[in-house]
């Protein structure tokens, strides 16, 4: 696609247009796979979730959500991450309050220590407790754990340098491990 058509269509999902957030959805579908099943890594049949379900579940809120601008690409996906992060925790609710159980996630490995399960749910409000202390570290955790961005493109989606944002999200792995008392 010319990068003159994806800028219109950029204009047109941030004015509410309603095919232009189907096209862009479209568009980056195999991008939101893949974060889906990074998010769910492997947690998926515990939940009854995949991540084609976790996919079409944050699409169909994307479409039918009013106020939602997007100006690139890298706004796009952390706003896709956004919306599948709190599709994944009312999943979780659901789930609980169906089994009355704990559901437990195996987070990304260099959030924790790959035999670390953590409460997806705790993890979030955890992340919202962040996100009031230090909005940045939050968007950083959120960029990294929900879109699996790499330091570099946090970097720039974000105008930091990688330096920065590396230093940050270091900070903010340490703060909330201690937070959710798994260090």
């Amino acid at each position: 696609m010319a990068a003159d058509d994806l800028d219109q269509l950029w204009q047109a999902f941030s004015r509410g247009e309603a095919p232009a957030r189907e096209r862009l959805l479209a568009l980056y579908y195999e991008e939101f796979r893949g974060i889906a099943r990074r998010v769910l890594n492997g947690d998926s049949g515990r939940m009854h979730l995949q991540p084609t379900d976790l996919v079409h579940e944050a699409a169909i809120r994307m479409i039918h959500s009013s106020g939602l601008a997007a100006g690139d690409q890298s706004h796009f996906l952390a706003l896709a991450a956004r919306v599948m992060r709190t599709t994944l925790i009312d999943e979780v609710r659901r789930h609980k309050a169906a089994k009355r159980g704990g559901d437990v996630m195996t987070l990304m490995t260099d959030f924790a220590d790959a035999a670390t399960e953590l409460d997806i749910e705790s993890f979030d409000g955890t992340l919202d407790k962040l996100a009031r202390v230090d909005a940045d570290a939050a968007r950083i955790v959120e960029l990294r754990f929900y879109t699996g961005l790499t330091m570099p493109e946090i970097a720039i989606s974000m105008d930091l340098s990688e330096r920065t944002v590396h230093r940050r999200w270091q900070t903010a792995r340490a703060w909330l491990l201690k937070e959710m008392q798994v260090v």
